[in-house]
């Protein structure tokens, strides 16, 4: 029986229950499972250790300085979508009521954009409700860990002239034309980007991908090597794509506006994080025994 992306794990799963003396647990709950929303396929990225520029704005005796680079730890498995998600699970979300309508008439295998981040915390949700699991948008941390060789952080310039801040807007605009960024207003098909080192597809082409980390307002100690004070601000939520960049929370289409720096985001879409255990307890739950 073929069963929904979800189940990809599957074998994992059975595994898991016959450790525990249920082998016969996938054959009596087929059914039910298989009418279980779909959901991307999953690729399990192992945990480790990176050196990551932390996200936000950072200013030191107020001028703006390169954000720290600090060593951030996966320390479990990430459970994490290899495409974003797309039009037609997005549309399941939209039919049952829960998500807003996308105001683009897309249809088919290519990612769902025109998504603000309050509607993928909507979506995260209802897949959280309709699948017994813990659904959820990927921290700017784990973001950049999946992403691998294709993760760039904050545009940064080289100009540091603190009485002409024009200079280093301009020179980040400069260095997104140097690396080649043109605009790319339709979504790809699903995979047109390709697969990326750890095995997620489309990473850092044109969809820009919402994360749920807050953008932070970080004044830097005297000595640069620490945060003397930050203020949070979750109104604006970081965003993965080409570079890393902050949208507020209720834009949906990047291009008109709400971009903190550099070239506005051609799409705005997301992937999901599911958190461990997912499809093991899930059967022991609907078997009434978890």
């Amino acid at each position: 029986m073929s069963l929904d992306p979800i189940f990809i794990s599957g074998t994992i799963a059975a595994a898991a229950l016959i450790g525990v003396g249920i082998t016969h647990a996938l054959d009596n709950s087929s059914l039910e499972l298989s009418q279980l929303t779909a959901v991307s396929e999953l690729v399990l990225v192992g945990p480790g250790s990176f050196d990551h520029p932390k996200a936000g704005e950072f200013l030191k005796e107020n001028h703006p300085v390169a954000a720290p680079i600090v060593q951030e730890t996966i320390h479990a498995p990430l459970e994490i979508m290899k495409y974003q998600v797309s039009v037609s699970e997005y549309g399941r979300c939209v039919a049952d009521g829960a998500c807003k309508p996308i105001d683009a008439r897309k249809s088919g295998n290519v990612p769902v954009t025109g998504v603000s981040h309050m509607d993928a915390e909507a979506y995260a949700t209802w897949l959280s409700s309709r699948t017994g699991e813990a659904w959820r948008l990927p921290t700017d941390v784990e973001w950049a860990y999946a992403a691998g060789e294709r993760f760039r952080g904050d545009m940064e310039s080289g100009e540091s002239d603190p009485n002409n801040p024009a200079r280093r807007w301009l020179a980040r605009y400069r260095t997104e034309t140097a690396l080649g960024r043109k605009p790319d207003p339709e979504p790809r098909l699903q995979g047109a980007f390709g697969i990326n080192s750890k095995g997620l597809a489309d990473v850092a082409g044109n969809i820009w991908e919402w994360t749920s980390t807050c953008y932070i307002h970080a004044t830097m100690a005297s000595d640069g090597l620490g945060i003397a004070s930050s203020i949070d601000n979750c109104g604006v939520h970081a965003v993965e794509g080409f570079h890393r960049t902050y949208m507020s929370n209720f834009i949906r289409d990047g291009k008109s506006g709400g971009c903190a720096v550099g070239t506005p985001p051609d799409n705005l879409g997301f992937r999901l994080v599911r958190d461990q255990p997912s499809l093991a307890r899930t059967l022991l739950r609907r078997l009434g025994l978890a």
